[in-house]
């Protein structure tokens, strides 16, 4: 067979599968050195916009480069999962972001990339992979958007033409050589309703997003025990995470709720009352959001975090 022709058979069975397997879309990159994010990435951690992720600053020379993840990397296979919920939170409530209403994703995607990763050995034959959500050191959306599935919004989250902004990227990276797929055109345009909505002003400039100042950072990757005083009467009622760059984007008038029954809410995220948040013991939250998001900011997180909320009001 012609390497030319295999690599476009191949490319097929990866997308048929992954969608056969219930991802809601795929598609494929060549790998290479990511020279440009590099000097993005090395300027947004000299200038602190990572606050104290410091995580952020290992692994630098693995972000950019995939090769370091799997020798003799050749494709990057990305796969997005939609989680736009069907239902709404109690609007009286303390909010929560919509990624966090079901399981945690985590777990999901990687149960669903080995299953890839399994299939596709069935029908390609052996070869080497490793997967990635966003725990790995990857740039998971860099990849999404070289691979034609979106583009990175001003807000920094990738965007699905006609389908918005409300999913799960993971990826596959491999040794075979696949067809990979062209990127689109950006299509935010003129657009700055992300920037302008933004309650603490995280988004410096259109695509630059200083973390330190980000709701979701304060409210899950923030560990000390108070949130700066800065941001009293800025938090939007946020208790863990914050969708507002997302929620008032033009191209998110097409989210379709996820057809991923393991994605279906929590029934106390949708109900629980402000008064619930605040009753809520830890023994309780072990068991309710054992398999959530939410456990990420620990009982003594969120705890801290109703408490500044009441400074807000």
């Amino acid at each position: 067979m012609k390497k030319s022709i295999q690599k476009h058979l191949f490319s097929q069975i990866v997308k048929e599968t992954a969608l056969q397997l219930g991802f809601d879309a795929c598609g494929i990159a060549k790998t290479e050195i990511l020279i440009k994010e590099a000097k993005h990435l090395e300027q947004w951690i000299k200038n602190g916009m990572h606050g104290k992720m410091n995580y952020m600053e290992r692994y630098f020379d693995i972000r950019i480069n995939p090769s370091l993840l799997l020798p003799n990397a050749k494709s990057v296979i990305s796969l997005l999962f939609n989680y736009f919920p069907s239902q709404k939170q109690n609007s009286f409530s303390p909010k929560i972001s919509k990624y966090a209403y079901g399981k945690d994703y985590h777990d999901i995607l990687k149960e669903k990339l080995s299953a890839l990763y399994s299939a596709l050995k069935g029908k390609i034959g052996e070869f080497n992979a490793r997967a990635c959500v966003d725990s790995a050191p990857i740039l998971e959306k860099v990849w999404a958007k070289k691979s034609g599935l979106g583009w990175i919004g001003k807000h920094s989250n990738l965007i699905v033409k006609q389908k918005g902004s409300y999913y799960f990227i993971a990826e596959l990276i491999t040794d075979i050589e696949l067809e990979p797929d062209s990127e689109i055109k950006d299509y935010c345009g003129k657009c700055t309703r992300c920037i302008d909505a933004c309650p603490t002003d995280a988004i410096i400039q259109p695509y630059v997003v200083d973390a330190s100042k980000c709701i979701s950072y304060l409210t899950i990757e923030l560990k000390d025990e108070l949130i700066p005083k800065e941001f009293i009467g800025k938090m939007d009622n946020w208790l863990f995470g914050c969708d507002v760059c997302m929620d008032v984007c033009p191209w998110n008038r097409f989210a379709m709720p996820h057809q991923h029954p393991e994605l279906d809410p929590i029934p106390e995220i949708i109900n629980f009352s402000e008064k619930d948040w605040e009753e809520l013991k830890e023994d309780q939250f072990k068991v309710l959001f054992k398999f959530s998001p939410i456990k990420r900011t620990k009982f003594k997180g969120l705890k801290r975090n109703l408490k500044f909320l009441k400074t807000n009001k």
